[in-house]
């Protein structure tokens, strides 16, 4: 959603990389040497407990920045742990590099505060789905919300992962899944799960979905 100067320019300064499932981004409280915009993949944050209880506090996809954070305080440590999370293509641009861009280019960094301004909504709106939500509604959300990141229906995904990323046990993301199969909204199958009927699948999910995409909408950050 960049105009074709500031595409340009990310591209002269970034080098495109692969992100592997699981690779470590950054760690909590770790440098930020480079932000990332993932182009296929999705990179979430994780708080971790000290009982090594993990948590998503966000996923960064195609709407996104690992490492935004840096425009607002030139922060150079990353408050959350943050690793790859489904594998696919990224813009990789060292962090100095991408200030200078944000600097020489108000848009860029404008479209950069605007994201950020979104996350706090998205963030919030999360905290209260896991709260308040069930398993089920949270996971047809969780999964809607995968694809519009991946910016495809279809793509690589356990359901360890899923319950890591919902903070709940894996026996009630199975039994959740199951039934969302069951019903004809999606099709799963060692690792790998696949949209069927994304209209039906929104029945199916709570009111966080369209929260999080309104968040977005607000600030003109979606295509679609």
């Amino acid at each position: 959603m960049l105009s074709p100067d500031v595409r340009n320019a990310l591209d002269d300064v970034g080098s495109r990389v692969g992100l592997r499932r699981g690779e470590r981004i950054y760690d909590a409280g770790g440098d930020v040497r480079y932000v990332y915009l993932p182009i296929d993949g999705i990179i979430s944050m994780v708080s971790v407990m000290q009982d090594g209880t993990q948590i998503e506090v966000t996923t960064i996809g195609r709407e996104g920045v690992a490492g935004a954070q840096i425009l607002l305080d030139r922060a150079d440590a990353s408050a959350a742990m943050t690793y790859v999370q489904i594998p696919g293509e990224a813009l990789r641009i060292e962090a100095d590099d991408f200030l200078t861009l944000c600097t020489a280019y108000p848009e860029l960094a404008q479209m950069v505060g605007k994201y950020l301004s979104a996350l706090i909504d998205v963030m919030a709106q999360s905290t209260a789905c896991n709260r308040l939500h069930y398993v089920n509604e949270r996971c047809a959300r969780w999964l809607l919300s995968t694809a519009d990141r991946v910016g495809r229906d279809d793509f690589a995904l356990t359901h360890e992962t899923m319950a890591t990323m919902l903070g709940v046990r894996r026996a009630g993301v199975s039994i959740s899944c199951a039934g969302l199969q069951s019903a004809g909204y999606i099709a799963y199958s060692r690792g790998h799960f696949r949209i069927v009927d994304r209209d039906g699948l929104r029945t199916a999910a709570c009111e966080c979905y369209d929260a999080i995409n309104r968040a977005f909408d607000r600030r003109g950050l979606r295509s679609a």
